[in-house]
Protein backbone atom coordinates (compact mmCIF):
# COMPACT_ATOMS: atom_id res chain seq x y z
CA UNK A 1 0.00 0.00 0.00
CA UNK A 2 1.21 3.50 -0.79
CA UNK A 3 1.13 6.51 1.50
CA UNK A 4 -2.27 7.87 2.51
CA UNK A 5 -3.50 11.23 1.17
CA UNK A 6 -3.09 12.64 4.67
CA UNK A 7 0.54 11.54 4.82
CA UNK A 8 1.18 13.04 1.38
CA UNK A 9 -0.24 16.35 2.60
CA UNK A 10 1.93 16.27 5.74
CA UNK A 11 5.02 15.48 3.68
CA UNK A 12 4.27 18.35 1.31
CA UNK A 13 3.74 20.67 4.27
CA UNK A 14 7.08 19.73 5.78
CA UNK A 15 8.84 20.36 2.48
CA UNK A 16 7.45 23.90 2.56
CA UNK A 17 8.23 24.41 6.23
CA UNK A 18 11.85 23.32 5.99
CA UNK A 19 12.56 26.04 3.42
CA UNK A 20 12.22 28.60 6.23
CA UNK A 21 15.36 27.33 7.97
CA UNK A 22 17.99 30.07 7.78
CA UNK A 23 15.44 32.86 7.26
CA UNK A 24 15.29 35.81 9.67
CA UNK A 25 12.86 35.71 12.61
CA UNK A 26 13.73 39.28 13.68
CA UNK A 27 15.95 41.72 11.85
CA UNK A 28 17.86 44.58 13.52
CA UNK A 29 15.16 44.91 16.19
CA UNK A 30 15.50 47.22 19.17
CA UNK A 31 14.70 46.47 22.79
CA UNK A 32 11.47 48.11 23.87
CA UNK A 33 13.20 49.76 26.85
CA UNK A 34 16.81 50.27 27.89
CA UNK A 35 18.13 47.92 30.55
CA UNK A 36 16.82 49.51 33.74
CA UNK A 37 17.17 49.18 37.51
CA UNK A 38 13.44 48.86 38.35
CA UNK A 39 13.00 45.82 36.10
CA UNK A 40 16.16 44.24 37.54
CA UNK A 41 14.86 44.82 41.07
CA UNK A 42 11.40 43.39 40.29
CA UNK A 43 12.98 40.31 38.70
CA UNK A 44 15.29 39.70 41.66
CA UNK A 45 12.51 40.22 44.21
CA UNK A 46 10.24 37.76 42.39
CA UNK A 47 12.99 35.11 42.40
CA UNK A 48 14.10 35.83 45.94
CA UNK A 49 17.67 36.76 44.98
CA UNK A 50 19.59 39.94 45.78
CA UNK A 51 20.39 42.42 43.03
CA UNK A 52 24.01 41.87 41.90
CA UNK A 53 26.41 44.17 43.78
CA UNK A 54 27.33 46.07 40.61
CA UNK A 55 23.65 46.64 39.71
CA UNK A 56 23.92 44.58 36.52
CA UNK A 57 21.04 42.51 35.19
CA UNK A 58 21.14 38.81 36.16
CA UNK A 59 22.32 36.89 33.13
CA UNK A 60 19.07 34.92 32.91
CA UNK A 61 17.20 38.17 32.18
CA UNK A 62 18.68 38.14 28.67
CA UNK A 63 15.33 37.57 26.92
CA UNK A 64 13.48 40.19 29.02
CA UNK A 65 14.94 43.10 27.09
CA UNK A 66 13.82 41.63 23.73
CA UNK A 67 10.16 41.07 24.58
CA UNK A 68 7.62 43.22 22.77
CA UNK A 69 4.75 43.07 25.27
CA UNK A 70 1.11 42.69 24.23
CA UNK A 71 1.35 44.74 21.02
CA UNK A 72 0.31 42.76 17.97
CA UNK A 73 2.81 42.05 15.21
CA UNK A 74 3.49 45.23 13.33
CA UNK A 75 2.32 47.49 16.15
CA UNK A 76 4.77 49.57 18.16
CA UNK A 77 4.60 52.39 20.63
CA UNK A 78 4.54 55.94 19.36
CA UNK A 79 8.10 57.17 18.92
CA UNK A 80 9.61 53.68 19.20
CA UNK A 81 12.55 52.83 16.93
CA UNK A 82 11.77 51.10 13.66
CA UNK A 83 11.91 47.33 14.03
CA UNK A 84 11.32 47.46 17.76
CA UNK A 85 10.43 44.00 18.98
CA UNK A 86 9.07 43.17 15.49
CA UNK A 87 9.05 39.72 13.94
CA UNK A 88 10.51 39.40 10.49
CA UNK A 89 8.20 38.42 7.64
CA UNK A 90 9.44 34.84 7.15
CA UNK A 91 8.71 33.96 10.79
CA UNK A 92 5.18 35.36 10.57
CA UNK A 93 4.67 33.43 7.32
CA UNK A 94 5.93 30.21 8.91
CA UNK A 95 3.49 30.50 11.80
CA UNK A 96 0.68 31.28 9.35
CA UNK A 97 1.54 28.12 7.37
CA UNK A 98 1.29 26.07 10.55
CA UNK A 99 -1.96 27.74 11.59
CA UNK A 100 -3.40 27.03 8.15
CA UNK A 101 -2.46 23.36 8.53
CA UNK A 102 -4.42 23.13 11.78
CA UNK A 103 -1.41 23.53 14.10
CA UNK A 104 -3.08 26.36 15.96
CA UNK A 105 -1.86 25.51 19.47
CA UNK A 106 1.60 26.42 20.72
CA UNK A 107 3.72 25.55 23.73
CA UNK A 108 7.27 26.59 24.60
CA UNK A 109 9.36 23.45 25.09
CA UNK A 110 12.88 24.56 26.03
CA UNK A 111 15.49 27.29 25.72
CA UNK A 112 19.26 27.57 25.87
CA UNK A 113 21.19 30.73 26.67
CA UNK A 114 24.85 31.69 26.37
CA UNK A 115 26.13 34.73 28.24
CA UNK A 116 29.04 36.77 26.89
CA UNK A 117 28.93 40.01 28.89
CA UNK A 118 26.68 41.46 31.62
CA UNK A 119 24.05 44.06 30.85
CA UNK A 120 23.92 47.27 32.90
CA UNK A 121 21.23 49.92 33.39
CA UNK A 122 21.23 52.29 30.44
CA UNK A 123 22.38 49.70 27.90
CA UNK A 124 20.37 49.85 24.67
CA UNK A 125 20.08 46.41 23.15
CA UNK A 126 19.49 45.29 19.58
CA UNK A 127 18.89 41.77 18.41
CA UNK A 128 18.73 39.62 15.32
CA UNK A 129 17.03 36.24 15.22
CA UNK A 130 17.09 33.42 12.69
CA UNK A 131 14.91 30.37 12.18
CA UNK A 132 17.41 27.60 12.84
CA UNK A 133 15.25 24.59 12.05
CA UNK A 134 11.77 23.15 11.63
CA UNK A 135 11.44 19.51 12.64
CA UNK A 136 9.62 16.81 10.72
CA UNK A 137 6.11 16.07 11.95
CA UNK A 138 6.17 14.73 15.53
CA UNK A 139 3.54 12.97 17.61
CA UNK A 140 3.41 14.17 21.23
CA UNK A 141 1.04 13.79 24.18
CA UNK A 142 -0.29 17.26 23.38
CA UNK A 143 -0.93 16.52 19.73
CA UNK A 144 0.83 16.19 16.37
CA UNK A 145 2.93 19.09 15.18
CA UNK A 146 6.30 20.62 14.37
CA UNK A 147 9.12 21.93 16.55
CA UNK A 148 10.39 25.37 15.48
CA UNK A 149 13.78 26.50 16.80
CA UNK A 150 15.00 30.10 16.62
CA UNK A 151 18.35 31.61 17.67
CA UNK A 152 18.62 35.21 18.81
CA UNK A 153 21.84 37.21 19.17
CA UNK A 154 21.55 40.08 21.65
CA UNK A 155 23.98 43.00 21.30
CA UNK A 156 24.90 46.28 22.93
CA UNK A 157 26.30 48.36 20.11
CA UNK A 158 28.49 45.99 18.11
CA UNK A 159 29.33 43.80 21.12
CA UNK A 160 27.58 40.46 21.55
CA UNK A 161 25.95 40.22 24.99
CA UNK A 162 24.47 36.75 24.68
CA UNK A 163 22.64 34.21 22.57
CA UNK A 164 19.14 32.88 23.21
CA UNK A 165 17.96 29.70 21.50
CA UNK A 166 14.23 29.05 21.85
CA UNK A 167 12.08 26.11 20.74
CA UNK A 168 8.31 25.91 20.45
CA UNK A 169 5.92 23.17 19.41
CA UNK A 170 3.13 24.24 17.05
CA UNK A 171 0.61 21.41 17.09
CA UNK A 172 -2.89 20.30 16.22
CA UNK A 173 -4.79 20.23 19.52
CA UNK A 174 -6.55 17.00 20.33
CA UNK A 175 -10.38 17.03 20.37
CA UNK A 176 -11.78 18.41 23.60
CA UNK A 177 -15.10 18.40 25.37
CA UNK A 178 -17.25 15.62 26.89
CA UNK A 179 -17.46 13.76 23.58
CA UNK A 180 -13.69 13.35 23.65
CA UNK A 181 -13.65 12.25 27.27
CA UNK A 182 -12.36 15.60 28.49
CA UNK A 183 -13.95 18.11 30.85
CA UNK A 184 -15.22 21.05 28.85
CA UNK A 185 -14.94 24.72 29.69
CA UNK A 186 -16.05 27.77 27.76
CA UNK A 187 -17.37 26.10 24.66
CA UNK A 188 -15.21 22.97 24.79
CA UNK A 189 -11.84 24.63 25.47
CA UNK A 190 -9.63 23.02 28.09
CA UNK A 191 -6.68 24.13 30.16
CA UNK A 192 -3.25 23.82 28.54
CA UNK A 193 -1.43 20.65 29.64
CA UNK A 194 1.68 21.10 31.81
CA UNK A 195 4.94 20.06 30.17
CA UNK A 196 6.23 17.11 32.21
CA UNK A 197 9.89 16.21 31.80
CA UNK A 198 12.55 14.25 33.67
CA UNK A 199 13.35 17.23 35.88
CA UNK A 200 9.82 17.87 37.16
CA UNK A 201 8.07 14.49 36.83
CA UNK A 202 8.37 13.91 40.59
CA UNK A 203 6.42 17.09 41.29
CA UNK A 204 3.48 15.97 39.14
CA UNK A 205 3.57 12.49 40.68
CA UNK A 206 3.17 14.25 44.03
CA UNK A 207 0.21 16.27 42.74
CA UNK A 208 -1.47 13.00 41.72
CA UNK A 209 -1.14 11.93 45.38
CA UNK A 210 -2.40 15.34 46.60
CA UNK A 211 1.06 16.34 47.81
CA UNK A 212 2.89 19.56 47.00
CA UNK A 213 6.53 18.51 46.77
CA UNK A 214 9.55 20.79 46.73
CA UNK A 215 13.24 19.87 46.69
CA UNK A 216 15.74 20.17 49.53
CA UNK A 217 19.46 20.05 48.70
CA UNK A 218 21.15 17.06 50.36
CA UNK A 219 24.43 18.99 50.65
CA UNK A 220 23.45 22.43 52.00
CA UNK A 221 19.76 21.85 52.93
CA UNK A 222 18.57 24.79 50.78
CA UNK A 223 14.92 24.33 49.72
CA UNK A 224 14.09 25.04 46.10
CA UNK A 225 11.11 25.36 43.80
CA UNK A 226 10.46 25.00 40.90
CA UNK A 227 12.20 21.68 40.53
CA UNK A 228 15.73 21.87 39.14
CA UNK A 229 18.41 19.22 38.50
CA UNK A 230 20.96 21.04 40.70
CA UNK A 231 21.16 23.39 43.67
CA UNK A 232 21.66 27.03 42.69
CA UNK A 233 23.26 27.71 46.10
CA UNK A 234 26.03 25.10 46.22
CA UNK A 235 25.74 23.32 42.86
CA UNK A 236 25.07 19.86 44.31
CA UNK A 237 22.97 17.47 42.22
CA UNK A 238 21.87 15.49 45.29
CA UNK A 239 18.45 16.27 46.76
CA UNK A 240 15.33 14.82 48.35
CA UNK A 241 11.66 15.58 47.84
CA UNK A 242 9.79 17.15 50.77
CA UNK A 243 6.02 17.53 51.14
CA UNK A 244 4.98 21.09 51.95
CA UNK A 245 2.45 21.73 54.72
CA UNK A 246 0.35 23.65 52.22
CA UNK A 247 0.22 26.80 54.33
CA UNK A 248 1.58 30.10 53.10
CA UNK A 249 0.91 33.75 52.33
CA UNK A 250 0.48 35.81 49.19
CA UNK A 251 3.89 37.35 48.45
CA UNK A 252 2.72 39.14 45.28
CA UNK A 253 -0.15 38.86 42.84
CA UNK A 254 -1.67 40.11 39.60
CA UNK A 255 -5.27 40.19 38.43
CA UNK A 256 -5.57 38.96 34.87
CA UNK A 257 -7.98 40.90 32.65
CA UNK A 258 -6.23 40.65 29.27
CA UNK A 259 -5.56 38.88 27.00
CA UNK A 260 -8.59 36.56 27.10
CA UNK A 261 -7.64 32.92 26.66
CA UNK A 262 -9.83 29.86 26.05
CA UNK A 263 -10.64 27.85 29.22
CA UNK A 264 -10.02 30.85 31.50
CA UNK A 265 -12.61 33.34 32.77
CA UNK A 266 -11.04 36.74 33.50
CA UNK A 267 -10.74 38.52 35.78
CA UNK A 268 -8.90 36.10 38.08
CA UNK A 269 -6.00 36.36 40.50
CA UNK A 270 -2.61 34.73 39.97
CA UNK A 271 -0.40 34.84 43.03
CA UNK A 272 3.20 34.22 43.97
CA UNK A 273 2.66 32.27 47.20
CA UNK A 274 5.42 32.01 49.79
CA UNK A 275 5.06 28.70 51.60
CA UNK A 276 5.90 28.31 55.28
CA UNK A 277 8.90 26.22 54.19
CA UNK A 278 10.47 29.23 52.44
CA UNK A 279 9.88 28.44 48.77
CA UNK A 280 7.53 30.29 46.40
CA UNK A 281 5.08 28.93 43.86
CA UNK A 282 2.84 30.61 41.27
CA UNK A 283 -0.78 29.48 41.26
CA UNK A 284 -4.39 30.66 41.30
CA UNK A 285 -6.10 31.98 44.41
CA UNK A 286 -9.54 30.50 45.05
CA UNK A 287 -12.21 31.02 47.68
CA UNK A 288 -12.17 34.82 47.48
CA UNK A 289 -12.99 37.31 44.75
CA UNK A 290 -10.11 38.55 42.62
CA UNK A 291 -10.43 42.04 44.11
CA UNK A 292 -10.09 40.67 47.67
CA UNK A 293 -6.62 39.20 47.19
CA UNK A 294 -3.97 41.11 49.14
CA UNK A 295 -0.23 40.82 49.80
CA UNK A 296 0.21 38.96 53.10
CA UNK A 297 -3.13 37.13 52.83
CA UNK A 298 -2.92 33.66 54.41
CA UNK A 299 -3.68 30.84 51.99
CA UNK A 300 -3.92 27.09 52.18
CA UNK A 301 -3.30 24.45 49.55
CA UNK A 302 -6.13 22.63 47.83
CA UNK A 303 -6.34 20.63 44.64
CA UNK A 304 -8.62 21.73 41.83
CA UNK A 305 -9.83 19.21 39.26
CA UNK A 306 -9.86 21.15 36.00
CA UNK A 307 -11.05 18.34 33.75
CA UNK A 308 -11.15 14.55 33.59
CA UNK A 309 -7.38 14.11 33.42
CA UNK A 310 -5.92 17.26 34.99
CA UNK A 311 -5.76 18.31 38.63
CA UNK A 312 -3.79 21.37 39.75
CA UNK A 313 -2.54 22.71 43.09
CA UNK A 314 -4.19 26.05 43.93
CA UNK A 315 -4.48 28.12 47.11
CA UNK A 316 -7.64 29.03 48.98
CA UNK A 317 -7.52 32.51 50.43
CA UNK A 318 -9.00 33.71 53.68
CA UNK A 319 -10.29 37.27 53.34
Amino acid sequence: MGPSPGQDADDALYERLRTYAGCPAADAAHGRDPVNAPMIRHWCEALGHPVPPDGSAPATMLQVWTMAGLARDGERASGAPTGQGGRAGPYVELLAELDGAGCTAVVATDCEQEYVRPLHPGDEITFDAVIESVSPRKRTKLGTGYFVTTRMDVRVGAALAGTHRFRILKYRPKPTGPAAGQGAHRGGARRPRPVVNRDNAGFWEGVARHQLLFQRCAACATPRFPWLPGCNTCGSSEWRAVAASGRGTVYSYVVMHHPPFPAFDPPYAVALVELDEGVRIISNVTGVRHDQVRVGMPVELEFLRVDDDLELPVFRGRA
